[in-house]
């Protein structure tokens, strides 16, 4: 594979979390799995902010949002309705609590893999939702707490950049409370998202 882009800075992701949510689409996770590179643009994302009724962390420290607490940087992943692992970027400074939900991804590559992963579902299904793209790239509770600067785990920037009038937001998707909050970003006309807005 040709050189990829640069990992994200450090700071990129102590900003404020609605800004890191709109800031990460077009950035891309790579990850390795053997000598297997998977490749996919972020598409869909959702801020999850302090004091935020929907967030794992309003009622506080637990141990299942315990990364949640941690510096911005790391992945913070968990299981949901019993079925799938849902992919999160934990922003802030230590002990904020705040993190960024992964909504869709743009494939780029690694389709083999992402194919095996998500069996019999069309391409345009392989990474359009929070628990379909975990399953396609492979994520599992024990990435919970990886930094994305490993060789084999990275957020990096490949110079896709989009202007304000090429995102879009909306209510989050999926929760009970705090509905109306406008905090679900994405990149308008994606054919990769997992709601059409």
């Amino acid at each position: 594979m040709k050189s990829l882009g640069r990992n994200l800075a450090p700071n990129f992701y102590l900003r404020n979390t609605v800004t890191v949510a709109k800031a990460l689409l077009g950035k891309c996770l790579h990850l390795r799995h053997s000598d297997t590179s998977l490749l996919a643009e972020i598409v869909e994302t959702e801020a999850y902010c302090e004091n935020d009724p929907a967030s794992h962390t309003y009622r506080g420290p637990t141990p299942r949002n315990q990364m949640m607490y941690e510096e911005g940087g790391l992945c913070y992943v968990y299981f949901t309705y019993g079925s799938h692992f849902c992919m999160n970027v934990v922003t802030g400074k230590k002990g904020k609590g705040e993190a960024v939900l992964l909504r869709a991804l743009a494939p780029l590559e690694g389709w083999e893999v992402f194919r095996k992963n998500r069996p019999g579902v069309p391409d345009s299904s392989l990474l359009n939702g929070p628990g379909k793209l975990t399953q396609a790239l492979g994520i599992f509770r024990e990435h919970n707490g990886w930094r994305f600067d490993r060789p084999d785990f990275q957020l990096l920037d490949l110079g896709r950049d989009y202007s304000s009038r090429q995102i879009g937001s909306s209510p989050r998707i999926g929760i009970t409370k705090a509905k109306t909050r406008p905090w679900r970003f994405f990149i308008k006309g994606s054919p990769w998202l997992s709601r059409k807005s």
